[in-house]
């Protein structure tokens, strides 16, 4: 579906990292370091005072967060139906999936190491996998379903970011990537338990099918890089500015 006007794939890609940053700031800075890392120290003290408000602010950066997740997964599936090498496209996922380990757990989990958890690149991987399954199986409704049922299943065994229903909304993106009303509200409805997750649906909506500019590699590299920057400012610059 490709109109003159409207929101191009590049857009919607520069929205969605904005949307993250705000998220992770509050999944980051306020909860991991603010709320944790803080809490029973010296500097924790400081903001004890204003808990409430730190949680208020906290709950406002993670609601204006919510429709990042929503929008990178129709962006994989767009960019799954377009690609000339999907090797490739999985080969990239793969890379940065391990890159990104790392700075995910310190930035969130204030350690290098968290095994229960793992970042979305993985979960992304996995979803473009269940898909590119499904398509050199014609669509067949059994590869559809062991497609999705796998793909859930693995995110849920390595424990990746949005888990199960994060590889479910790839591949209902993907079955429905034909017929944009209903990909929007279904895919609304699926996200409602986020409440702000939905309005991703409302930018989707206004998608051009265009791609619109997009730096190659800034993409991939930025998701690490601004959670080692969280994870650096958390650890080391507010605690040497505060305290």
């Amino acid at each position: 579906m490709k109109n003159k006007s409207g929101i191009s794939a590049g857009m919607l890609k520069w929205l969605a990292v904005l949307l993250m940053v705000v998220d992770h700031m509050g999944a980051g800075l306020m909860e991991a370091y603010a709320m944790n890392a803080w809490g029973g120290s010296p500097l924790g003290s400081i903001f004890l005072g204003r808990w409430d408000e730190l949680l208020g602010v906290d709950r406002i950066l993670r609601a204006v967060g919510r429709p990042a997740f929503p929008i990178f997964c129709f962006l994989l599936v767009e960019g799954f139906v377009h690609t000339r090498d999907v090797r490739k496209y999985a080969f990239r996922l793969g890379i940065f999936a391990l890159i990104s380990e790392i700075p995910f757990d310190l930035a969130l989990r204030i350690t290098p190491f968290y095994w229960e958890h793992q970042n979305v690149f993985f979960t992304l991987l996995i979803g473009l996998l269940a898909i590119w399954f499904m398509k050199r199986f014609d669509n067949r409704l059994w590869a559809r379903a062991a497609g999705l049922f796998a793909g859930a299943g693995l995110a849920e065994l390595f424990g990746t970011d949005y888990g199960a229903f994060g590889v479910a909304l790839i591949v209902m993106l993907y079955l429905l990537r034909d017929k944009r009303l209903l990909q929007c509200v279904l895919g609304a409805i699926c996200c409602a338990w986020e409440t702000t997750a939905p309005l991703a649906f409302l930018m989707i909506w206004f998608y051009n099918g265009k791609r619109g500019r997009q730096p190659k590699w800034f993409f991939y590299w930025f998701y690490p890089v601004h959670l080692l920057l969280y994870a650096l400012i958390g650890s080391y610059i507010l605690p040497a500015v505060f305290l």
